[in-house]
């Protein structure tokens, strides 16, 4: 979604309430060495690491490793963090090009590759709108902005056209001086990323981390099967489950319209923008829910395919093999539709009690 991070702006996955729970199912069991639960604040949100094959690692030395990940991921990625490197970069008001570290280079071009491949529907160039509509981090009153208003922000909003990552070197060059790139739909995927590669290197086979509500999972819980994630129930001031899936070394992240949003005349305005006309979402999908190979990409696809609706979003999901939970408003109920890879992924699991 496409706020700055550091507010609420992701839907959670109910993440903690089943795979919390498988971990305290295990307590019965005599599995040594015990799994352990890391949490804290980063990005303006919070964490949750659930490891259950501690092996060798002492917890100090597990809770110092995840904390130079989060720090470094922050120091880069977070435009929550004045000083970090892509604040720096939005500052820098220049069209020359400006040296980037590897890491912002890379997440850069991967939110390009899904702009690209969502027709354009997902853009991390988008803040001038989020705060005309008074979803931004400066706040101000949400109400509906004149057309001219619009239409001005909108010249300062496209990837492909504004921005070009020179990956190489790296570097990036602002077609606009005045373009900012807003990472808050990609960023906690790939801090996500980052510190399961720490893990990883550890020698940590079964874990799950998560960041915000989206997540990356790998092994096992501590009941030796796979992680049970709950997919939320997309009902203002509810925290029901829709659904459960069965998740193991994939990334998750769910992506909704219904907690952020005002009325005007009537009409409801969430902040879910679409980048092509500068307008809040208006079709009935309330949440799309994305499994991949990577958190970050999980991240950035859940929002693209929100902004895309069902309609159009599953045949880009069919033509890139996105796999995709889509839950649209049906009347006074639900309706749920997935793509081909989605089933392949969660086949056997079921939905809720609606």
């Amino acid at each position: 979604m496409y706020l700055p991070i550091g507010q609420t702006m992701r839907l959670t996955l109910a993440v903690l309430l089943f795979a919390m729970l498988a971990f305290a199912l295990s307590g019965c069991e005599s599995r040594p060495p015990a799994p352990v639960k890391l949490s804290g604040e980063t990005m303006g949100t919070t964490y949750n690491i659930v490891v259950v094959d501690v092996g060798d690692n002492k917890l100090p030395a597990l809770e110092a490793a995840v904390a130079e990940a989060l720090t470094i991921v922050n120091e880069q990625m977070s435009n929550w963090d004045p000083n970090s490197e892509v604040s720096r970069l939005n500052d820098n008001q220049t069209t020359k090009p400006v040296r980037l570290s590897t890491e912002l280079a890379s997440v850069i071009s991967a939110a390009g590759t899904v702009h690209s491949k969502s027709e354009g529907l997902f853009d991390i160039t988008l803040s001038p709108l989020i705060e005309l509509w008074g979803f931004g981090r400066e706040g101000g009153d949400k109400a509906v902005p004149a057309d001219e208003l619009i239409t001005e922000a909108l010249q300062r909003v496209g990837h492909d056209k504004l921005l070009r990552v020179d990956t190489t070197v790296p570097a990036l060059s602002k077609v606009h001086s005045e373009v900012t790139v807003n990472l808050s739909a990609i960023a906690k995927g790939y801090g996500i990323d980052v510190v399961a590669k720490k893990l990883d290197s550890l020698g940590i086979s079964h874990y799950m981390v998560e960041i915000g509500g989206d997540l990356f999972t790998k092994g096992n819980n501590a009941k030796g099967e796979s992680w049970v994630i709950g997919i939320e129930k997309p009902e203002p001031g509810a925290r029901a489950v829709y659904r459960k899936v069965s998740v193991s070394n994939r990334g998750m992240a769910t992506s909704g319209d219904y907690r952020n949003a005002f009325q005007d005349n009537g009409q409801r305005y969430s902040h879910i923008i679409d980048p092509t006309n500068g307008r809040p979402i208006d079709h009935n999908t309330a949440s799309a829910t994305v499994l991949t190979d990577s958190a970050m990409m999980a991240d950035a696809w859940a929002t693209a395919m929100l902004v895309l609706g069902s309609k159009k979003g599953m045949l880009i999901a069919e033509r890139e093999q996105v796999a995709v939970q889509f839950i649209d408003r049906d009347g006074e109920g639900f309706a749920q539709m997935e793509s081909e890879m989605f089933r392949q992924y969660v086949q056997g699991t079921q939905v809720a009690s609606q």
